[in-house]
């Protein structure tokens, strides 16, 4: 019995641990004044022989909420630390990698570091994370990703001596239509191979190498920081004309602003999109 509550409070802590710091603590207050009410004693009354049941059933209900309104609370206090823990890390790692020089950094990461900096690149890029907590480095779909009404998945492959293969991209595209995913991402620290990318090619799973992973990183904190400038089309117009992606120099299509103090002008977006969100000016 005591391993079994342990376990369920372990459990507790891990899914608040995937939540906001400040939503674990809010978790917390909740949880000790809700008991706390559940909690307070009854009025004294005289029983009635039909009263006795109920009674004691609320008596039992008492007691559990009495010991509950500290529990709860410090498990939900525990979780909020370890998510405000984990933030800091994401952080970190993030800085360390937008400074990198190439993307050898990737390499000396753990599994798990990886997975925290992938996610946290992506919400860079303006996605909703969710991480699903897998248990080991090939722990199925790592992350989940939403913006608006669409869902993403995505797969983390922290492989340094060899490449993603073909396998690993069809076993997300069947899981992404079993769950009516709108798209989905691999990244990997590594480099994929060429049948790999030719059953990506036309469908609605993108690769993410460590280089271009890297590129989406640093893109994303200089725009942060306001230190993003726009590329000039002659920068990056290739010999045919059509620019190439300054962050992932993939191929750009022509689009045009709905909103915003340009609607209506046009632009080059990258084609890789949402999987990077480079653009230039002009079109």
């Amino acid at each position: 019995m005591g391993k079994r509550r342990s376990s369920a409070g372990d459990g507790l802590m891990a899914a608040v641990a995937l939540l906001p710091w400040w939503a674990g603590v809010a978790f917390a207050a909740v949880s000790y004044f809700a008991l706390h009410a559940l909690a307070m004693p009854d009025p004294p009354a005289a029983l009635q022989t039909g009263q006795i049941g109920p009674f004691a059933v609320r008596t039992m209900i008492k007691a559990a909420a009495n010991v509950g309104q500290y529990v709860l609370p410090i498990l939900c206090l525990v979780g909020a630390l370890m998510s405000f823990l984990k933030r800091r890390r994401r952080a970190g790692l993030l800085a360390e990698a937008a400074q990198a020089p190439g993307a050898d950094a990737l390499d000396g990461m753990t599994w798990r570091e990886f997975e925290m900096l992938v996610g946290e690149a992506f919400r860079l890029q303006g996605f909703a994370v969710t991480e699903t907590g897998g248990g080991g480095a090939d722990g199925g779909v790592d992350l989940v990703l939403s913006r608006g009404s669409e869902k993403f998945l995505v797969q983390c492959k922290q492989w340094k001596a060899y490449k993603v293969g073909v396998e690993v991209v069809r076993e997300l595209y069947g899981v992404m239509a079993a769950r009516g995913a709108a798209g989905g991402f691999v990244v990997t620290s590594g480099r994929f191979t060429e049948d790999a990318k030719a059953f990506a090619d036309g469908r609605n799973v993108k690769l993410v190498d460590g280089p271009r992973l890297l590129g989406l990183i640093k893109q994303a904190r200089q725009s942060l920081s306001g230190g993003a400038k726009p590329a000039a089309v002659a920068d990056v117009v290739a010999a045919s004309g059509q620019p190439k992606c300054p962050v992932c120099q993939s191929a750009m299509v022509k689009r045009t602003a709905r909103k915003g103090a340009n609607a209506g002008a046009q632009f080059w977006g990258c084609s890789n999109y949402p999987g990077c969100r480079g653009t230039v000016a002009g079109g």
